[in-house]
């Protein structure tokens, strides 16, 4: 069942986002060659509760870390670790918090140092393609136009699409209905209406769209061993346009400041 939120919900779903938001921008000050995934999710706890949130990831399902942190070939849900990044690496960090009841989630892609102009370009389309699920996130639109609209634009570029992983509602509970897939058909899928709040996450690969998923039970990685993407944002759906709940906007400043920033 599908759980509609009120205006004030709503909110209470924002203050969430934006700390995890937050949380994101503190991480960015903190890659360099060098560091560990490890350190980073010890920096993102202890700011998340020194900021009256609870880390959402940790111990849900039995995960054991604040952040999912995937480098590289890595799709989504890495655990923190002991090793040191290099020079050249890509690290997806998704972040979750919970808040006065209601959940957050976001995720960014940053680079570690200099990178490719191949795995920039990656980097890239898949942020924009994020942003072009949301442009049409609009009542009275369908689930899956959302999803035709990421799907297309990457496949376009010449990028694969994940498809046994997806976004999802959230709101008092952090994965709600419905599911929100990367690819879909125009037109499919529920009507879209004032109140749903989702977490739309394009998770985008630079060769085939095939995954392993890893020993640990977690990990999951590209079958090619290739690069991927992924970007995420909570939102509202809003008479207008989509409301954005998360923001990169603090985690960007950052970014330019340490002349990081990838448009």
């Amino acid at each position: 069942m599908i759980y509609y939120k009120t205006a004030e919900e709503i909110e209470q779903i924002r203050n969430s986002s934006l700390l995890v938001a937050r949380t994101l921008a503190e991480v960015a000050k903190n890659i360099n060659p060098g560091v560990t995934s490890l350190q980073l999710d010890k920096i993102a706890e202890e700011f998340i509760k020194d900021n009256g949130g609870i880390p959402a990831f940790k111990g849900y399902g039995g995960f054991p870390n604040s952040l999912c942190i995937s480098p590289n070939e890595q799709v989504v849900h890495g655990i923190p670790n002991d090793q040191p990044y290099v020079d050249g690496d890509i690290i997806s960090v998704d972040c979750g918090v919970l808040m006065n009841g209601f959940y957050g989630d976001s995720a960014y892609t940053f680079s570690v140092g200099e990178i490719p102009n191949e795995t920039m370009q990656l980097m890239k389309v898949t942020k924009e393609s994020l942003y072009r699920g949301i442009g049409v996130a609009l009542p009275g639109k369908r689930l899956q136009d959302i999803s035709y609209e990421i799907q297309t634009y990457c496949e376009k570029n010449g990028y694969s699409v994940v498809r046994e992983l997806v976004g999802h509602g959230i709101g008092k509970n952090l994965h709600e209905a419905p599911e929100v897939p990367n690819f879909g058909k125009r037109g499919s899928g529920i009507k879209l209406q004032v109140g749903l709040v989702i977490a739309i996450e394009p998770m985008i690969n630079m060769g085939k769209r095939y995954i392993i998923h890893g020993k640990d039970g977690w990990t999951i990685k590209t079958a090619d061993n290739k690069p991927s993407a992924h970007f995420e944002h909570t939102i509202a759906i809003k008479d207008g346009k989509a409301d954005i709940l998360s923001s990169f906007e603090y985690v960007e400043d950052v970014l330019k400041q340490r002349n990081l920033f990838i448009a």
